[in-house]
């Protein structure tokens, strides 16, 4: 870690490559004027000086968009690491060694940032560096928040001797018929992740199993995820209500007209 513990040196990386089956185009696909990716590069150029965004991307389209909105990207991601199967610790690792050669310095932590959760506060991510920067016990810091429903009281499977009979998916809500009595429950929402550069450059496979993790939690109404048309327009609308926020877009606006997938 640097001397200066509270100004770590950050390595954020948009991670966008073109392969998108849910929804062809997502990462360039127009929200409220810009690409979609866009808002992500607007709030990472207001972290701070001590932190270096770049984007991953094996897209030469969302390249170009990235660069358009103001982003830096310094490699085409390899195709190998842009695939359905990639698993997010090679290509976190791939951008962190790439950029520590192209730069000539060690970065201290990398802060993920997916172009797909847009819809997160400069102040929460912020939060997130300095927690990690003031907990040496930990790996990493993440987005948390709790949904609408307590998947303890509510979730159920097939049973294992009768399939089409019902029973509890978790033991926690045995019992309980009341669901203010069912145990807090927390999602991991992807809105952002931040871990030690020593971390990413060691994880061989799970991040949250292979290390020690705090948290950020943020309203449930921030804690979007774009990986089909219903959730792109579920943020559209909740941004437009002014019930979510969107680095860049201060006042509530309508619909684009015309806006289609890129």
């Amino acid at each position: 870690m640097n001397e200066n513990a509270s100004r770590p040196k950050v390595l954020a990386v948009i991670p966008a490559r073109g392969g998108s089956k849910g929804l062809p185009g997502k990462n360039i696909r127009p929200l409220f004027g810009k690409p979609l990716i866009a808002h992500t590069v607007t709030l990472a150029g207001q972290l701070g000086d001590n932190v270096r965004c770049i984007v991953s991307t094996d897209d030469q389209d969302i390249a170009a968009a990235a660069a358009a909105a103001g982003a830096d990207v310094p490699f085409i991601r390899p195709a190998e690491l842009a695939n359905d199967t990639a698993p997010m610790g090679a290509v976190l690792r791939h951008a962190l060694e790439t950029m520590e050669d192209m730069d000539g310095t060690s970065y201290d932590m990398v802060l993920l940032l997916d172009p797909t959760s847009p819809t997160r506060t400069l102040e929460n991510v912020l939060e997130a560096i300095s927690l990690l920067a003031g907990k040496p016990g930990l790996d990493g810091v993440i987005a948390v928040s709790e949904p609408s429903f307590n998947p303890l009281w509510v979730g159920v499977k097939p049973g294992a001797e009768d399939s089409e009979v019902l029973e509890r998916y978790f033991t926690e809500g045995t019992g309980v018929v009341r669901r203010q009595d069912v145990p807090r429950f927390l999602r991991i929402n992807g809105s952002f992740y931040v871990w030690r550069a020593e971390f990413i450059r060691r994880l061989e496979n799970s991040w949250f199993d292979e290390g020690r993790h705090g948290y950020i939690e943020i309203p449930e109404s921030q804690a979007f995820s774009i990986d089909d048309e219903f959730e792109f327009e579920l943020i559209r609308a909740a941004v437009q209500a002014g019930v979510a926020p969107l680095p860049g877009h201060e006042a509530v606006e309508p619909a684009v007209s015309g806006e289609s997938p890129a």
